[in-house]
């Protein structure tokens, strides 16, 4: 081997790292060029930047610091030791961990309560725009009149509501921030200040409504828990509220048992006598589709086909809700030559998707047959 001193000595101030020389060096990487740093001299056409560091969005630059012009940083905003109050945005799932957020949000049963974020909103899903007219202007005064910072979100449960009955809604959530911050400032972090409610709570409060007929509790001390929640938040539907003492399980009784058997296993057939399979993973869910038993009474295998396809669409998405799928998932539809067969199949997912409260987004179906859906995904699945 031919050893030959290397020359280190510093160029014009900088040092040069020793590097052995390459008999065939390729060509060199081209480098990207740096972003251009603005000229103080030069006013930004845009006009000055009158946001907060903190309402900035993280841009070219985020990793400067902010008497440079990028945005801040996360280590500009914490320190080790410091303590900040904190809400789960999403439960741990598999090996990925909880989801945390500083932007705290409340939700009661007409309104969603964001203490910080000066804003006032109207679900999407309220179509008519002289009810959302209405509900901006009745929450923006509701939160002058309670001297409430922040900001206000009013679900889609809310449309058509009195004025009174969102008013004790924001009044509820106000006073319920006010009790955390009162609990923040005596304990020491780690610290649990607020939960939010249980499962029967959270679907009383959310789904309770004039349509229920009747609400059965089989336990004695959670049918007195269950009698005060709803005379707190609904006082006229408290005696809808039943206790089950029958000998047979309740869950048997109204069938239940037999529908959370079936939402744990993987195929689920068809009225028609199609299938179809589910399978989760790490990565996405998987959906496939099948025609099975199913041959239809047309001798055109394409009208069999769609006929499969429109009654999946509908039960896909029923076990979609039913056992709280969510991330991405791929339909396997079966091949239909047609274009117009495919836009019924897409309407068909699309109406039955209208109806979920989860946000979620369909794509068109592409030459394999596929079609993706991305559905909000905060906690487990239930048969995980």
């Amino acid at each position: 081997m031919d050893a030959r001193p290397i020359d280190s000595r510093p160029i014009e101030g900088r040092p040069v790292a020793p590097r052995p020389e390459a008999r065939n060096p390729g060509p060199r990487p081209q480098r990207r060029p740096e972003p251009r740093r603005p000229d103080p001299r030069r006013p930004d056409p845009r006009g000055p930047d009158t946001r907060r560091p903190d309402q900035r969005r993280p841009e070219l630059g985020a990793s400067r610091r902010p008497d440079r012009g990028g945005a801040l940083t996360i280590s500009d905003l914490l320190h080790e030791g410091q303590e900040i109050l904190v809400q789960i945005a999403k439960e741990p799932i598999a090996k990925k961990g909880a989801r945390i957020t500083s932007h705290i949000a409340l939700p009661g049963r007409f309104i969603v309560y964001m203490p910080t974020v000066n804003h006032i909103g109207v679900s999407r899903k309220i179509p008519n725009d002289a009810e959302r007219v209405r509900l901006k202007r009745i929450v923006t005064m509701l939160r002058d009149r309670e001297g409430a910072t922040g900001g206000f979100i009013a679900r889609t449960a809310c449309a058509g509501v009195s004025e009174q009955e969102l008013a004790d809604d924001v009044r509820y959530l106000v006073r319920t921030w006010t009790d955390v911050r009162k609990k923040t400032e005596r304990v020491k972090a780690p610290a649990l200040v607020h939960r939010d409610l249980d499962l029967v709570q959270r679907i009383l409060r959310d789904q309770m409504s004039d349509e229920f007929t009747a609400i059965r509790i089989d336990n004695e001390v959670e049918y007195a828990r269950i009698v005060e929640f709803v005379n707190r938040v609904q006082p006229k539907l408290v005696n809808r509220v039943k206790l089950y003492t029958s000998d047979q399980p309740i869950l048997e009784k109204y069938g239940v048992q037999a529908e959370i058997d079936k939402a744990v296993r993987p195929r689920v057939w068809l009225k028609s006598g199609g299938y179809i399979v589910i399978n989760q993973t790490e990565a996405l869910v998987a959906i496939d589709v099948n025609t099975g038993k199913f041959v239809g009474k047309s001798d055109k295998l394409e009208d069999t086909i769609t006929r499969t396809n429109l009654e999946a669409a509908k039960e896909i998405v029923r076990q979609v809700r039913l056992r709280d799928l969510g991330g991405i998932i791929v339909l396997d539809l079966i091949d239909m030559e047609e274009r117009k067969n495919r836009q019924k199949v897409m309407m068909a997912l699309q109406q039955e998707l209208s109806h979920d409260r989860s946000p979620s987004k369909i794509l068109s179906i592409n030459d394999f047959g596929l079609v993706a859906i991305t559905r909000k995904r905060v906690k487990q699945s239930l048969e995980r």
